[in-house]
């Protein structure tokens, strides 16, 4: 059993940990038979709008375009769509679908593990989180999907057959507080300097009255000291 939430992993640690050569696109669908994978940005320079909510639980999550291939035009100035010309459906469509699933027809909520880039080379577990809803918006020159996930209750996650990952359940910490904290950790576990294995960690629990709105509360810290400190507290 691992807790996953706000482990930090390398793109090429990505892509073994959901057993793929590349993850390219942004939105993968039943990536896993139990789950499906997103990679999202909060970076200034990142192609879509992606945010978190007020609540610290709910990620805003935006739909994506298709291929520029068949395109005679700029896909940003495109509608999003949830149907290729073929009818078959897009991610968006998948996504869609699922939330169809859950609100009309009375199903679980499709699962959704997020992994969120804090900067080049470094790419953070941002949490597992359940596909509750879809909205159509205009972004001021096209039709966009926005998808809202929440960060699940459930206390496990079935990766497969022979593997079940437990969920530490806390509020999302900011993109911009990983980032500050990635760097003024210089990337290393604070107690004893390690660079590989590592999680963002509250220095104070959330569920003590910990906040992870300020960098004074958030660390690094590898898997043994995040095991020996989870091991202290009552």
């Amino acid at each position: 059993m691992a807790k996953i939430q706000d482990d930090i992993v390398s793109y090429r640690e990505m892509c073994d940990i959901e057993k793929v050569q590349t993850l390219q696109r942004g939105m993968n669908y039943r990536l896993n038979p139990h789950y499906t994978v997103i990679l999202m940005s909060q970076r200034v320079n990142a192609p879509y709008q992606d945010k978190i909510h007020e609540d610290g639980a709910t990620v805003e999550y935006e739909g994506h375009d298709v291929s520029r291939h068949g395109y005679q035009h700029n896909p940003k100035n495109e509608d999003q769509s949830a149907k290729l010309p073929s009818e078959k459906l897009t991610q968006n469509g998948l996504f869609i679908k699922a939330v169809e699933d859950y609100k009309i027809r009375k199903r679980e909520a499709e699962l959704v593990k997020a992994y969120e880039k804090i900067m080049d080379g470094v790419w953070s577990l941002k949490g597992i989180f359940e596909l509750i809803d879809y909205k159509i918006v205009h972004d001021g020159k096209r039709k966009v999907f926005r998808f809202i996930l929440k960060l699940t209750n459930k206390n496990t996650l079935n990766s497969n057959k022979h593997r079940i990952i437990k969920i530490l359940h806390t509020r999302i910490i900011p993109s911009e507080i990983k980032k500050e904290v990635w760097k003024r950790d210089k990337g290393k576990c604070v107690i004893c300097g390690e660079t590989k294995n590592l999680h963002f960690d509250h220095d104070l629990p959330f569920s003590k009255g910990g906040t992870s709105l300020t960098v004074k509360n958030v660390r690094l810290l590898c898997v043994k000291h995040n095991l020996q400190k989870s091991g202290r507290i009552e």
